[in-house]
């Protein structure tokens, strides 16, 4: 590392050197990317299940976004009766297995549990999801039945855990959903998005798979909206419409030299880790710099640690404190050899003559009356590949002049998650005040379906065709059938968060 204050160290030549990219850095790809948390066996979720107190006022259910019954469900393991436990798992959240696998349990219901604050070692209440969860769906059985076909449509727009959790309760009700999703696969962040080794066997896919079984579902992949669907035919096509949209735009660094090839999308690179067929043909780089202090960093640090990265480095503009990322996933960063080295803020990356970035400088900050001030010290590290994993946005495609009301660059949405236009409702990470988490998504799809349910069954009967009508039209300027109607009353959003 070069110093920028005179102090001895390492420098590249902007002129000369090349970045070290290449592919296959390691002789063994097997087991790589092996499962994290392997799965309690029987005997082990018996033992673990007998831990817990099953308390009647439970921290741990309350701090569970979707309000499982952990307690209940926790029961019903230890009296050998897991498909029950997955059923009371699944009423509440359908998409519980991803979660049990990729939740900060350890901020969340494990962090609430009174055997965490009376020992520091919680009930393990995500391994015992995962095993009643997997039993369930290695059994073939869905542990649902849909309701007596209503006649009413709606259209989802995103596949991924807000849309789906959506669509499955609808379905549930008797009502007539159609996903239409941009990608080749539904799934959303679960398919493409988690890291490797947090979801194995191809477990998206799969679970994907069971949501579906319920019936009434129909997803309709390479279908982007404001490209291949407007929202103007789906508002007077269907009955409902809930968008589950994600966020497909990257934040910017704002730096010089972040155009560079090597410098690339962190969000983007899992996807392909998590599509590629043959890890041995990725391009990996010796030097890696990740910036970025949320999930999403620590993911791709780890990652392109296991697949040859000499030294990988995760810099965060804050302290170690202000990560999103939690404590347990920044131990286990630091286990895969990862640096993190925090209160250090890219100022501006470095190229060859050829436009490649060989290095990233970096500037010293620290807290000075709650507003994070640079020290006027800067630290040089080189670096063969760039990744940002500075949060998301919502690039807005499709929503045009809509009309819907937006704040701090998300949908504007109420309790019920109601958008400010009628017959519009939204969910998952593309709305105002969200989590960011697959668990919070799930939970904005199940209130949303809940509210458009009610709505649904107040409507006079669909005209058969109609639907398909105005989807073959696809008439941009089609007149909408909804009478427009004023904002409703909103909840106060939060600040974007650092990532």
């Amino acid at each position: 590392m070069s110093d920028h204050n005179g102090k001895p160290g390492m420098n590249r030549s902007a002129d000369t050197t090349a970045p070290d990219i290449r592919p296959n850095r390691l002789n063994d790809y097997q087991d790589i990317f092996a499962d994290l948390h392997p799965p309690l066996d029987k005997h082990e979720a018996l033992v673990e299940a007998d831990r817990c107190y099953f308390c009647h006022d439970a921290p741990c259910m309350t701090a569970c976004p979707t309000h499982i019954d952990i307690p209940q469900f926790i029961r019903q393991i230890a009296g050998g009766n897991p498909q029950g436990a997955a059923r009371t798992i699944l009423s509440e959240n359908i998409l519980g297995g991803m979660c049990a696998r990729v939740c900060p349990t350890e901020t969340l219901c494990e962090e609430a549990c009174v055997r965490e604050a009376a020992e520091g070692k919680p009930v393990r209440i995500g391994l015992l999801q995962r095993h009643a969860t997997d039993h369930l769906m290695d059994s073939g059985v869905h542990p649902f039945t849909r309701a007596p076909v209503t006649g009413k449509s709606v259209a989802v727009v995103g596949a991924g855990p807000a849309g789906l959790a959506c669509a499955h309760a609808l379905a549930r009700e008797g009502h007539t959903v159609t996903i239409f999703e941009a990608r080749p696969k539904g799934g959303g962040l679960n398919e493409y998005g988690i890291a490797s080794y947090k979801s194995v066997d191809n477990f998206a896919a799969r679970e994907l798979e069971f949501i579906l079984k319920i019936g009434g579902i129909t997803i309709e992949t390479g279908k982007a909206l404001g490209k291949d669907i407007q929202l103007d035919a789906l508002r007077s096509g269907y009955d409902a419409v809930f968008l589950g949209l994600g966020l497909g735009g990257t934040n910017r660094l704002h730096i010089a030299g972040e155009d560079a090839d090597n410098v690339l999308d962190a969000v983007r690179t899992i996807a392909e880790l998590r599509q590629s067929s043959d890890l041995s043909r990725l391009n990996i780089g010796n030097d890696v710099v990740v910036i970025g202090g949320g999930m999403t960093a620590i993911d791709i640090a780890v990652q392109i640690k296991r697949l040859g990265a000499e030294n990988v480095t995760l810099a965060y503009r804050r302290g170690r404190e202000h990560m999103n990322a939690s404590v347990y996933e920044q131990q286990l960063a630091q286990m895969e050899g990862v640096l993190i080295r925090d209160n250090l803020q890219p100022e501006e990356i470095l190229l060859n003559d050829q436009g490649q970035a060989i290095a990233i400088r970096l500037a010293q900050t620290e807290q000075r009356d709650g507003k994070l001030v640079a020290t006027g010290a800067t630290l040089t590290v080189p670096a063969d590949q760039i990744y940002k994993a500075i949060g998301q946005k919502l690039d807005g495609q499709g929503l045009g002049a809509s009309g819907i009301e937006m704040s701090g660059g998300r949908i504007k949405t109420d309790a019920e998650n109601r958008t400010s236009m009628q017959g519009i409702w939204a969910g998952g990470d593309c709305v105002a005040g969200g989590q960011d988490l697959t668990v919070s998504s799930v939970q904005d799809g199940k209130v949303a379906a809940q509210s458009i349910h009610q709505h649904l069954m107040q409507l006079p009967e669909a005209v058969s065709g109609f639907a398909e009508a105005v989807l073959a039209a696809n008439r941009k300027d089609l007149p909408s059938l909804w009478p427009q109607t004023p904002s409703v009353h909103t909840h106060a959003t939060s600040s974007a968060k650092d990532h």
